[in-house]
């Protein structure tokens, strides 16, 4: 079946006692069990029933269940935000003395975790340009447990070459884990360009509307993890085999011992969300593409920058790996902070706010914001520019946001 036709015939774990066609919500903190024995069984992994919504949920099961049907992994896990779930990745494969190979060009939450909180933690960050492949291998050692990037970055929008990373990555003994949140899984296919782990802020796309904060971790069960020198990750081969050892820690430790589970009343939100994912991100990406040319047509703009656009230098690039519709965010830049900051408050259609893929679209000056406390020397090494804008695109009609533009730019 098509991506449309599955993710609307995933079936419940258990049928419906009404019958209902929506998973219903299961707004419960405990779950009662028929014997002490089969509470035992949940408890201790013997069983899939749910013992404690800490640990899992039936409503937050349903929409694993259903990401892990249209994307073929081996296991989904859903968290309460996007920035958890890139945590809880790299936290599964890394240890004291290890270190994770990272793009430089990552947002800024994704830095600090892997310099200062990991770091706190004994792990090593070497940053590199991943578009530069050479300085990635040069990186990699016996120690390295992780390469980690974004397949488009934010707000740069780079475009790293995402099989030769995954050649890399697997000639060495390391996992590829890549934040595939920028072009969603129903119109690209991580897995099929070597991507072992991947992370999403569902917050994004599958939330639609920016009605609930979510992550998820898709773990396509490829990697073989007697090679990793994690020795969290070694000590769950022989429990539960070389392939499923990440998930293992994941679902068995982590998810137990950090608390960090997808509460029900989003993963709810989420699995509406999917219905309507594709045809969503099919609309936002192709007006994206049309007011970004047009973009190009207007003089009080000094460039614009979409992977999507002919003369881009990374088109060829995000073509082969995204086909004609690499996400709907695009970035343009003005002659000053100054310029960008009066542009954004003469906005009156497009919105103020941080986010991406929202149902409305959204407009923000990434280098006083999201990157606000970093130096300005760090900002010019990760490509952050004080005179660009970010837009991410929504469902509004094309001509009436290009409008709302020419006008915030003639003021």
């Amino acid at each position: 079946m098509k991506y449309e036709t599955k993710i609307l015939t995933t079936k419940y774990q258990k049928p419906d006692a009404y019958g209902a066609l929506s998973m219903p919500v299961y707004y419960t903190a405990a779950f009662e069990f028929p014997s002490a024995k089969a509470m035992s069984d949940a408890f201790c992994g013997r069983s899939m029933a749910p013992s404690y919504s800490r640990i899992a949920n039936p409503t937050t099961s349903y929409l694993e269940e259903r990401v892990r049907q249209v994307t073929g992994a081996v296991s989904v896990t859903a968290l309460n935000t996007g920035m958890a779930a890139i945590a809880y990745a790299l936290t599964a494969v890394s240890g004291v003395g290890l270190n994770i190979v990272a793009s430089k060009h990552l947002f800024g939450n994704s830095v600090s975790l892997i310099r200062d909180t990991l770091g706190s933690l004994g792990v090593e960050s070497r940053f590199a340009d991943f578009t530069d492949v050479a300085e990635v291998e040069r990186l990699i050692d016996d120690n390295t447990c992780a390469l980690f990037f974004e397949v488009i970055t934010n707000p740069q929008l780079f475009v790293a070459d995402i099989r030769t990373l995954a050649n890399i990555a697997h000639q060495t003994g390391v996992p590829l884990i890549a934040d595939t949140t920028v072009v969603p899984f129903s119109a690209f296919r991580a897995s099929e360009l070597g991507v072992d782990i991947e992370v999403i802020s569902s917050t994004k796309y599958i939330s639609g509307g920016g009605t609930g904060l979510g992550g998820l971790i898709i773990d396509y069960g490829k990697f073989d993890w007697t090679q990793s020198p994690s020795p969290s990750l070694n000590a769950r081969i022989k429990k539960v085999g070389k392939k499923l050892a990440f998930t293992a820690r994941i679902k068995t430790e982590l998810i137990t011992n950090l608390g960090a589970l997808m509460t029900p009343q989003v993963a709810y939100m989420e699995t509406l969300g999917l219905d309507t994912l594709d045809i969503r991100y099919r609309r936002q990406a192709g007006t994206t593409l049309w007011l970004a040319q047009q973009c190009q047509q207007l003089p009080e703009i000094r460039s614009v920058n979409y992977t999507g656009l002919e003369d881009n230098a990374f088109y060829e690039l995000s073509k082969t790996q995204f086909d004609n519709l690499p996400g709907a965010v695009f970035t343009i830049d003005l002659d000053s902070k100054e310029a960008c900051f009066n542009f954004i408050d003469q906005l009156q259609i497009v919105r103020r706010a941080t986010n991406l893929f929202d149902r409305k679209s959204l407009a923000i000056h990434p280098a006083s914001t999201i990157f606000g406390l970093f130096s300005d020397k760090q900002r010019e090494e990760m490509g952050v520019s004080e005179n660009t804008v970010r837009i991410s695109v929504g469902l509004e009609d094309g001509e009436d946001l290009l409008a709302d533009i020419k006008q915030a730019l003639s003021v």
